[in-house]
């Protein structure tokens, strides 16, 4: 295995966590030291962080029909940036402190988009923005039926109004590669799907073979 970095989390010295606020979300004032490449110790760095806990997204598949599921909802930080801020995104959800990221992940689905996932298949975990967020993401995709999916849901107690759209894979694609889809956890599973999607196919074949 390459390894680039000589730096663990013992090379950093906390010296504050101290709570700012305490919303929707928190955000925690870190003050800390930390080794440096040249040698040393730097000087104290103060930095706010965002505390959101980590968040679970399944990008549903149906080898079928070769296409994918996804979901339209408001985003209302992407007014800043861009004209419509409904975004297509894949299933996702808060994991609200649990470790069981597959559960989450099948809560979401039904909450979101009406379907019940069974298999998943773990694609990879990454941090949103760790200069900002102590936030890791934790990514699927699961084999499914999607023929009969499709409709409005969401939860109006957590003000979600979610309309489910059913895609043909590279119709998806295209939108990803023209800049429609532009939110991460979106764009690196359907990034995902595309470079492994023919191992899933296979896999999937062999495991419905022993069944």
């Amino acid at each position: 295995m390459v390894k680039i970095s000589t730096f663990n989390d013992k090379d950093v010295e906390l010296l504050e966590k101290t709570p700012l606020y305490h919303g929707f979300f928190k955000i925690e004032r870190y003050g800390f030291k930390h080794k440096l490449f040249a040698g040393g110790f730097s000087e104290p760095i103060y930095r706010e962080i965002l505390e959101r806990g980590h968040a679970v997204a399944v990008l549903p598949y149906d080898p079928i029909t070769d296409s994918v599921l996804l979901i339209e909802q408001i985003r209302i930080g992407a007014l800043a940036s861009k004209s419509n801020p409904w975004l297509l995104e894949c299933i996702a959800g808060m994991a609200d402190g649990s470790t069981d990221y597959q559960q989450v992940a099948k809560k979401e689905a039904l909450e979101e988009a009406g379907i019940e996932l069974t298999d998943l298949e773990f694609m990879l975990s990454y941090l949103s923005s760790p200069g900002g967020t102590t936030e890791r993401l934790y990514l699927y995709t699961a084999s499914a039926d999607l023929s009969q999916a499709g409709g409005i849901f969401g939860l109006p107690s957590e003000g979600e109004d979610i309309k489910v759209h059913i895609l043909p894979f590279n119709d998806a694609m295209q939108l990803l590669n023209d800049g429609t889809i532009d939110n991460a956890a979106t764009v690196i599973s359907l990034q995902w799907l595309a470079l492994h999607k023919a191992s899933l196919l296979k896999k999937w074949a062999l495991q419905d073979h022993a069944q």
